[in-house]
């Protein structure tokens, strides 16, 4: 069964518009099924057959031609060679196309895992000739096929759409926090500690290897479930380095793995020169809650929600699901999504920025907290315009706190 992607439109628009798109992401979060979906003339290799793996390494100009165009390579991060010849290629086609004034249309399709290498690589060898775009594990609305869109936290926008809300208590969403968003596993349902010790076996056999000390891989595992227990915390390197027995360096170094194989993403704190006392310390979160879960140990959704750790996954809940919306509107995160915290301890768990307005949004997993914006008035030191603030949480309706605040379903985020 194939579930549509809210990425699909804009891929569809960047085939357009680009002779070549790369597409990368974590392990199992469906690119090579979606791209075979949206084009399905086009030839597939995968570079996992050692066969076309070893002709792409050792003749990339003889593997193209054995293909053709248009053709979609996966796991090219495997043959990194590879990247300069559909490079060459781009580049002839380019050329002829200016020569007969006829457009070029859309020759590769490159997928890959290891998000820091393609990345890297792309950005070196296929700059200018590539459009990069990052895939995501599902989607609260991708897992309920339902049409999704960019979560703009506009409360009249908001109001206007909640007719499309599907409630859920606070249980059901724990479920879902429990069961992640990986599509094969969403889909499949193979048994859970199965699946997510396979996945962690052959990312870092497969990933991480390629980047540090063999030696280091059982530090390295030991590492993943530190980081794991403390997702929607302050990034404190010496603390992490200490828990697994590394120092601060290296332990820098690793969640700079992470965040490239897309397996966290880092939350920056709101800056400007007028404020001070700002804590200029950024956040981690888990991008897919089912395997942040399965790593810290928990074996079901309801010890989940009951134990002490029930709010930092409900904010890693609805930070990834904010980031997907965005990602999958083919925006970047790191230019309209922030947090706040001073010295004196004063926080805002988001402020979402848009044409020079702020918006405050605050995360809680109960309902009824009457004092949740009470941090909201500390953005006025910006100069900047504020929009009403929002209280995320797991009540049914888009409803008032107060003049400036109010409360929003977590199922509205992406609708």
């Amino acid at each position: 069964m194939y579930y549509h992607r809210q990425l699909e439109t804009k891929i569809r628009e960047t085939a357009d518009e680009f002779a070549c798109i790369t597409l990368y992401g974590a392990r199992q979060t469906g690119k090579s099924t979606m791209v075979r979906n949206l084009f399905p003339d086009c030839e597939y290799v995968t570079l996992d057959s050692s066969r076309e793996r070893l002709l792409a390494a050792d003749d990339p100009e003889l593997f193209l031609d054995a293909h053709g165009t248009p053709l979609i390579i996966d796991e090219i991060q495997k043959a990194p060679a590879l990247m300069e010849s559909v490079k060459i290629r781009v580049d002839e086609a380019k050329l002829r196309s200016v020569e007969s004034g006829s457009p070029i249309g859309l020759m590769y399709i490159l997928t890959g895992s290891n998000t820091h290498e393609i990345r890297e690589k792309a950005s070196e060898t296929l700059a200018g000739r590539t459009a990069l775009i990052e895939v995501n594990s599902f989607s609260n609305c991708e897992k309920l096929k339902c049409e999704g869109n960019e979560f703009i936290p506009d409360v009249e926008l908001l109001k206007r759409k909640q007719n499309r809300l599907i409630p859920r208590n606070r249980y059901k969403v724990f479920e879902e926090i429990f069961l992640g968003g990986m599509p094969e596993y969403w889909v499949s349902r193979p048994d859970r500690d199965t699946f997510f010790e396979s996945y962690i076996s052959t990312y870092i056999e497969k990933d991480v290897s390629r980047m540090i000390n063999v030696g280091r891989l059982d530090d390295f595992r030991r590492f993943l479930r530190i980081v794991a227990l403390r997702t929607s915390q302050q990034l404190d390197y010496t603390e992490i380095g200490n828990a697994v027995g590394i120092d601060a360096r290296t332990a820098k170094s690793w969640i700079s793995i992470l965040e490239a194989s897309g397996i966290i993403m880092i939350l920056q704190p709101y800056a400007s020169n007028l404020a001070k006392r700002i804590v200029k310390t950024p956040k981690l979160y888990f991008m897919d809650t089912g395997l942040c879960s399965y790593l810290c140990g928990w074996s079901d959704a309801g010890i989940l929600e009951a134990s002490s750790m029930a709010g930092a996954f409900f904010e890693t809940y609805v930070v990834s699901e904010i980031v997907k919306s965005i990602r999958n509107a083919g925006k970047k995160v790191e230019y309209c999504l922030y947090y706040y915290r001073d010295r004196d301890q004063k926080e805002v768990d988001l402020i979402y920025v848009k044409d020079q307005t702020l918006y405050p949004i605050e995360i809680k997993k109960g309902i009824g907290k009457d004092k949740a914006d009470k941090n909201f008035g500390i953005l006025e030191q910006y100069k900047m315009p504020i929009a009403t603030g929002l209280i995320i949480d797991t009540s049914d309706k888009v409803f008032p706190l107060n003049r400036n605040a109010y409360y929003c379903p977590v199922g509205m985020i992406g609708l």
